[in-house]
């Protein structure tokens, strides 16, 4: 009786997102997946539409970011000041009375004339609404900012197939991580944690550093984006 030999059986599929070139079933059958980011199996999410998306985007965002951090210097500088208010309170002097015990009518002194000035700046500073106008300009930066980050890898795919490990990629990453760090500080500055508060500035101040290192690298991928793609 001949032995009889297993075979393969290899089917060609077809899918909507991806290509998968060869599916075999047998001992050890690879499954082979082949990406068809290219050549228009995309349409529009290829084109030179979307692929300015993501550089638009992601400059107004640094631009709200800038202004996201004025925003919480100035709520900073509302706490700060009421602290130089009272440190300037334990430096007053006594009021001097007169024999019948009445308060003695003199000048202001040089403190009380800076605790009034710091007084009618926090006031001014308490209109503004520093604090919520900066929480909202940080949720915005992060729902934002995280969706686009994404986004950008994803419409680098879809234009060459393929993403490319690098400066502009890794230093993106490092962003991203650091909008949720700084996001995750936020229930502990509600507390009152000083050391929150420090560690806060410190990751956006490293955010912002990193986002001015990817204006020169984003301008080049801008300018071979324009270059490979066609409207729209």
């Amino acid at each position: 009786m001949p032995e009889s030999k297993s075979k393969s059986l290899v089917l060609p599929i077809r899918l909507d997102f991806a290509s998968v070139s060869v599916l075999s079933f047998g001992p050890q059958s690879p499954c082979t997946f082949d990406a068809v980011a290219v050549d228009g199996q995309f349409g529009i999410l290829e084109g030179r539409t979307v692929a300015l998306i993501h550089p638009i985007v992601m400059a107004s965002l640094f631009l709200y970011t800038l202004w996201a951090g004025y925003l919480g210097w100035q709520w900073r500088r509302v706490r700060t000041i009421q602290d130089e208010i009272n440190q300037l309170k334990k430096q007053l002097k006594p009021t001097s009375v007169s024999p019948q015990g009445e308060p003695l009518e003199a000048p202001p002194s040089p403190i009380e004339l800076k605790i009034q000035q710091l007084t009618e700046e926090r006031k001014e500073l308490l209109k503004g609404s520093y604090r919520d106008r900066h929480y909202n300009a940080g949720s915005i930066l992060l729902g934002f900012g995280v969706l686009e980050a994404v986004g950008g890898g994803l419409n680098t795919w879809f234009r060459t197939g393929k993403l490319f490990p690098g400066p502009h990629l890794f230093a993106g990453a490092g962003i991203t991580v650091l909008w949720a760090l700084a996001a995750a500080l936020a229930p502990s500055m509600q507390k009152g944690s000083e050391t929150a508060r420090s560690l806060h500035i410190a990751l956006n101040t490293l955010n912002v550093l990193l986002f001015v290192s990817q204006i020169p690298t984003g301008f080049d991928i801008l300018l071979k984006a324009i270059e490979y793609t066609k409207w729209p």
